[in-house]
Protein backbone atom coordinates (compact mmCIF):
# COMPACT_ATOMS: atom_id res chain seq x y z
CA UNK A 1 0.00 0.00 0.00
CA UNK A 2 0.98 3.63 -0.36
CA UNK A 3 2.20 5.70 2.35
CA UNK A 4 0.94 8.95 1.88
CA UNK A 5 2.51 12.20 2.71
CA UNK A 6 4.87 14.96 0.58
CA UNK A 7 8.37 15.21 1.62
CA UNK A 8 10.17 18.35 1.28
CA UNK A 9 11.67 17.59 -1.78
CA UNK A 10 8.48 17.10 -3.83
CA UNK A 11 7.02 19.93 -2.35
CA UNK A 12 10.12 22.36 -3.34
CA UNK A 13 10.19 21.35 -7.20
CA UNK A 14 8.76 18.42 -9.76
CA UNK A 15 11.79 16.54 -11.36
CA UNK A 16 11.67 16.07 -14.67
CA UNK A 17 13.26 13.46 -17.32
CA UNK A 18 17.19 14.70 -16.84
CA UNK A 19 16.93 14.26 -13.06
CA UNK A 20 15.58 10.73 -13.43
CA UNK A 21 17.43 9.66 -16.22
CA UNK A 22 21.46 10.04 -15.74
CA UNK A 23 23.31 11.12 -18.38
CA UNK A 24 25.21 8.07 -20.42
CA UNK A 25 28.75 9.22 -20.05
CA UNK A 26 31.11 8.98 -23.60
CA UNK A 27 32.29 5.19 -24.24
CA UNK A 28 29.11 3.61 -22.08
CA UNK A 29 28.20 0.35 -23.19
CA UNK A 30 24.28 0.44 -23.51
CA UNK A 31 22.64 -2.82 -22.42
CA UNK A 32 19.28 -3.25 -24.25
CA UNK A 33 16.48 -6.10 -23.73
CA UNK A 34 16.26 -8.35 -26.41
CA UNK A 35 12.92 -9.31 -27.83
CA UNK A 36 10.74 -11.90 -25.73
CA UNK A 37 11.44 -15.53 -27.02
CA UNK A 38 15.15 -14.31 -27.61
CA UNK A 39 16.04 -14.52 -24.35
CA UNK A 40 19.46 -16.34 -23.11
CA UNK A 41 18.59 -19.17 -20.26
CA UNK A 42 20.29 -18.66 -17.16
CA UNK A 43 22.94 -21.61 -15.41
CA UNK A 44 20.62 -23.94 -13.17
CA UNK A 45 17.43 -23.44 -14.28
CA UNK A 46 15.23 -25.20 -16.84
CA UNK A 47 14.11 -24.30 -19.73
CA UNK A 48 10.56 -24.48 -20.36
CA UNK A 49 9.56 -26.06 -23.74
CA UNK A 50 9.10 -24.27 -27.26
CA UNK A 51 7.26 -24.80 -30.06
CA UNK A 52 8.84 -27.53 -32.59
CA UNK A 53 11.96 -26.07 -34.34
CA UNK A 54 11.97 -22.91 -32.16
CA UNK A 55 14.10 -21.43 -29.53
CA UNK A 56 12.15 -22.23 -25.91
CA UNK A 57 11.57 -19.10 -24.22
CA UNK A 58 12.98 -18.45 -21.09
CA UNK A 59 12.84 -14.90 -19.17
CA UNK A 60 15.37 -12.45 -18.48
CA UNK A 61 15.43 -12.36 -14.52
CA UNK A 62 12.47 -14.18 -12.06
CA UNK A 63 11.76 -11.16 -10.39
CA UNK A 64 10.72 -11.63 -6.53
CA UNK A 65 9.36 -8.30 -5.72
CA UNK A 66 9.84 -4.59 -6.51
CA UNK A 67 9.67 -1.66 -4.24
CA UNK A 68 9.93 1.99 -4.84
CA UNK A 69 10.69 4.39 -2.07
CA UNK A 70 11.82 7.74 -1.27
CA UNK A 71 15.37 8.67 0.22
CA UNK A 72 13.06 9.89 3.53
CA UNK A 73 12.01 6.34 3.55
CA UNK A 74 8.51 6.55 2.34
CA UNK A 75 7.02 3.32 0.47
CA UNK A 76 5.62 4.91 -2.87
CA UNK A 77 5.07 1.43 -4.54
CA UNK A 78 5.13 -2.43 -3.67
CA UNK A 79 4.91 -5.22 -5.95
CA UNK A 80 5.36 -8.60 -4.66
CA UNK A 81 5.64 -11.83 -7.23
CA UNK A 82 5.85 -14.31 -4.30
CA UNK A 83 3.27 -14.72 -1.24
CA UNK A 84 4.43 -13.95 1.66
CA UNK A 85 2.50 -12.87 4.62
CA UNK A 86 1.52 -9.23 5.61
CA UNK A 87 3.55 -9.17 8.62
CA UNK A 88 6.90 -10.42 6.74
CA UNK A 89 6.60 -7.98 4.06
CA UNK A 90 6.59 -4.88 6.63
CA UNK A 91 9.67 -6.43 7.88
CA UNK A 92 11.65 -6.88 4.35
CA UNK A 93 10.30 -3.55 3.37
CA UNK A 94 11.67 -1.97 6.63
CA UNK A 95 14.70 -3.86 6.41
CA UNK A 96 15.39 -2.93 2.51
CA UNK A 97 15.03 0.70 2.92
CA UNK A 98 17.06 0.75 5.89
CA UNK A 99 19.89 -1.09 4.15
CA UNK A 100 19.82 0.77 0.90
CA UNK A 101 18.98 4.56 2.42
CA UNK A 102 22.46 3.60 4.77
CA UNK A 103 24.47 2.96 2.18
CA UNK A 104 26.79 5.80 0.17
CA UNK A 105 26.72 7.17 -3.11
CA UNK A 106 29.74 5.89 -4.54
CA UNK A 107 28.71 2.24 -3.95
CA UNK A 108 27.64 -0.94 -5.86
CA UNK A 109 23.90 -0.93 -6.73
CA UNK A 110 23.79 -4.87 -6.54
CA UNK A 111 23.49 -6.96 -2.55
CA UNK A 112 23.75 -10.11 -1.76
CA UNK A 113 20.26 -10.54 0.64
CA UNK A 114 19.36 -13.35 2.22
CA UNK A 115 19.17 -16.37 -0.81
CA UNK A 116 18.30 -12.94 -3.17
CA UNK A 117 19.94 -10.41 -4.67
CA UNK A 118 18.89 -7.05 -4.57
CA UNK A 119 19.08 -4.50 -7.63
CA UNK A 120 18.51 -0.93 -6.83
CA UNK A 121 19.17 2.32 -8.54
CA UNK A 122 18.02 5.88 -7.55
CA UNK A 123 16.41 8.46 -9.88
CA UNK A 124 16.09 11.80 -8.65
CA UNK A 125 13.90 11.48 -4.74
CA UNK A 126 13.05 7.77 -5.51
CA UNK A 127 14.82 4.50 -5.31
CA UNK A 128 13.79 1.87 -7.24
CA UNK A 129 14.49 -1.75 -5.78
CA UNK A 130 14.23 -5.45 -7.09
CA UNK A 131 14.81 -8.49 -5.87
CA UNK A 132 15.92 -11.38 -8.23
CA UNK A 133 17.52 -14.72 -8.10
CA UNK A 134 21.14 -14.98 -7.17
CA UNK A 135 22.29 -16.59 -10.68
CA UNK A 136 20.43 -13.35 -12.44
CA UNK A 137 21.91 -11.15 -14.46
CA UNK A 138 21.85 -7.95 -12.59
CA UNK A 139 22.77 -5.31 -15.41
CA UNK A 140 19.61 -6.82 -17.34
CA UNK A 141 18.01 -6.13 -14.19
CA UNK A 142 19.04 -2.48 -14.20
CA UNK A 143 17.74 -1.81 -17.54
CA UNK A 144 14.63 -3.78 -16.47
CA UNK A 145 14.27 -0.80 -13.51
CA UNK A 146 15.53 1.83 -16.31
CA UNK A 147 13.05 1.05 -18.80
CA UNK A 148 10.18 1.02 -16.14
CA UNK A 149 11.16 4.98 -15.34
CA UNK A 150 11.40 5.64 -19.08
CA UNK A 151 7.86 3.71 -19.80
CA UNK A 152 6.55 6.41 -16.35
CA UNK A 153 7.88 9.07 -17.74
CA UNK A 154 6.31 8.34 -21.73
CA UNK A 155 3.05 8.47 -20.13
CA UNK A 156 3.08 11.34 -17.43
CA UNK A 157 5.21 12.98 -19.14
CA UNK A 158 8.47 14.51 -17.04
CA UNK A 159 7.22 11.88 -14.61
CA UNK A 160 7.91 13.06 -10.93
CA UNK A 161 7.62 11.46 -7.50
CA UNK A 162 4.26 13.33 -7.13
CA UNK A 163 3.14 11.63 -10.05
CA UNK A 164 3.19 8.20 -8.64
CA UNK A 165 1.79 9.63 -5.20
CA UNK A 166 -1.20 11.19 -6.73
CA UNK A 167 -1.53 8.61 -9.74
CA UNK A 168 -0.15 5.27 -8.11
CA UNK A 169 -2.96 3.34 -9.52
CA UNK A 170 -1.37 4.04 -13.16
CA UNK A 171 1.87 3.23 -11.63
CA UNK A 172 0.49 -0.25 -11.04
CA UNK A 173 -0.82 -0.53 -14.05
CA UNK A 174 1.86 0.31 -16.33
CA UNK A 175 3.72 -2.45 -14.18
CA UNK A 176 1.07 -5.10 -14.54
CA UNK A 177 2.31 -3.98 -18.97
CA UNK A 178 5.73 -4.27 -18.77
CA UNK A 179 5.79 -7.24 -15.99
CA UNK A 180 3.52 -10.23 -14.81
CA UNK A 181 4.32 -12.82 -12.48
CA UNK A 182 7.70 -11.35 -12.11
CA UNK A 183 8.53 -11.95 -15.49
CA UNK A 184 8.94 -9.75 -18.93
CA UNK A 185 5.75 -9.92 -21.01
CA UNK A 186 6.03 -7.03 -23.23
CA UNK A 187 9.75 -5.26 -23.90
CA UNK A 188 8.34 -2.62 -26.68
CA UNK A 189 7.44 0.79 -24.80
CA UNK A 190 5.46 1.94 -27.80
CA UNK A 191 3.26 -1.06 -27.33
CA UNK A 192 3.24 -1.01 -23.52
CA UNK A 193 2.35 2.89 -23.49
CA UNK A 194 -0.57 2.09 -25.94
CA UNK A 195 -2.06 -0.56 -23.76
CA UNK A 196 -2.46 2.13 -20.81
CA UNK A 197 -3.66 4.70 -23.36
CA UNK A 198 -6.30 2.35 -24.94
CA UNK A 199 -7.49 1.55 -21.39
CA UNK A 200 -7.72 5.18 -20.43
CA UNK A 201 -10.22 5.56 -23.45
CA UNK A 202 -12.22 2.59 -23.09
CA UNK A 203 -12.81 4.13 -19.06
CA UNK A 204 -13.26 7.61 -20.62
CA UNK A 205 -16.04 6.10 -22.52
CA UNK A 206 -17.63 3.81 -19.67
CA UNK A 207 -17.55 7.25 -17.45
CA UNK A 208 -19.55 9.19 -20.23
CA UNK A 209 -21.81 6.85 -21.08
CA UNK A 210 -23.00 6.08 -17.36
CA UNK A 211 -22.94 9.80 -17.02
CA UNK A 212 -26.04 10.33 -19.63
CA UNK A 213 -29.25 9.80 -18.01
CA UNK A 214 -30.92 6.67 -18.86
CA UNK A 215 -34.66 7.40 -20.59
Amino acid sequence: MFVHGLPDAARESPSVLSAWVPRKPKGAVSFRLPPVGFLPGRPGVPREQGPAGREPRTPVAQIHFILLFSRQGKLRLQKWYTTLPDKERKKIIREIVQMILSRGQRTSSFVDWKDLKLVYKRYASLYFCCAVENQDNELLTLEIVHRYVELLDKYFGNVCELDIIFNFEKAYFILDEFIMGGEIQETSKKSAVKAIEDSDMLQETMEEYMSKPAF
